[in-house]
């Protein structure tokens, strides 16, 4: 069989190779790299707020001593940089490409620090894509990462389905809004993690309420959401709900994004620092 036209959800393949047939795709770092633990996090919908979530948690684990990078795997929606305040382009050497660190020593890379012109769009197959996000992986000088999270994009499509294969992924999150619809979603990101062995640490709702700044009654926008209980359906775990809050927004819109703390994560804190 050929390692391209295999989906690696061995469950549904007719092929029904042998342990000793099954392919292997996965991608050695570059030879510079120390990566401890990869961390991808995902969803099934687009629009939820992955990389808010991938930045608030790179951001936490960082002001807590352990060193963190963000492999932007969002290729044609790249908005790392961006949330960051970083701007300037990646720079490379003889032993690879070197990853542009954030004001609070964030490392990162991203599709937007490669192109002089941020509004450029990124008109490529998918095949194409996936390479990039390997090459990310292969190419990038990873030097010492206690926690590399990977911003997937939204879906359970190529790029997914590239880092599941290819990298050494030690778990994922999954973010969701409040929406009726999050079990779906839920279901889907949860069904390709598990029939390719990738363990679940958790899902996060984004966007759960609006805290009055008047009373400091929450205000539900999108009625009362279903993410805590469509975790305990799943016997996943909750690992907490992030408000609509203008200050964050703001802070993403500016740059700042390390100077926004709260403690609304310490769980998903508490899961990381436990992995082994």
């Amino acid at each position: 069989m050929a390692e391209e036209n295999c989906s690696h959800d061995c469950e549904s393949c007719q092929q029904k190779c042998s342990e000793a047939e099954k392919p292997d795709f996965s991608v050695p770092a570059n030879p510079l790299s120390n990566v401890k633990r990869v961390v991808g996090i995902v969803s099934g919908k687009g629009g939820v707020g992955k990389s808010l979530v991938t930045a608030l948690l790179a951001s936490a684990m960082q002001k807590r001593g352990h060193q963190c990078g963000i492999l932007d795997a969002d290729i044609t929606g790249p908005s790392i940089p961006g949330i960051f305040g970083v701007n300037e382009l990646a720079t490379s050497n003889e032993s690879g490409i070197l990853p542009r660190q954030s004001k609070g020593g964030i490392d990162m890379m991203s599709v937007n620090l490669l192109v002089e012109d941020k509004a450029t769009p990124v008109v490529w197959r998918g095949p194409a894509i996936a390479g990039v996000v390997k090459q990310f992986w292969s190419d990038v000088i990873w030097s010492y990462e206690d926690y590399l999270f990977i911003d997937m994009p939204p879906g359970t499509g190529d790029v997914p389905l590239t880092v599941f294969q290819s990298l050494p992924v030690d778990g994922i999150i999954i973010v969701a809004s409040p929406q009726e619809l999050v079990s779906m979603i839920v279901e889907k990101a949860m069904r390709m993690a598990k029939s390719m062995d990738i363990p679940i640490l958790g899902i996060i709702e984004n966007m759960s309420y609006l805290k009055c700044p008047d009373c400091g009654k929450k205000i539900s926008l999108f009625g009362e959401g279903k993410t805590a209980e469509t975790a305990a359906r799943y016997e996943i775990d909750f690992l907490g709900e992030i408000p609509v809050a203008p200050e964050l927004a703001a802070l993403c819109d500016a740059g700042n994004i390390e100077y926004y703390s709260a403690d609304f994560l310490d769980k998903a804190i508490e899961k990381l620092e436990a992995i082994k």
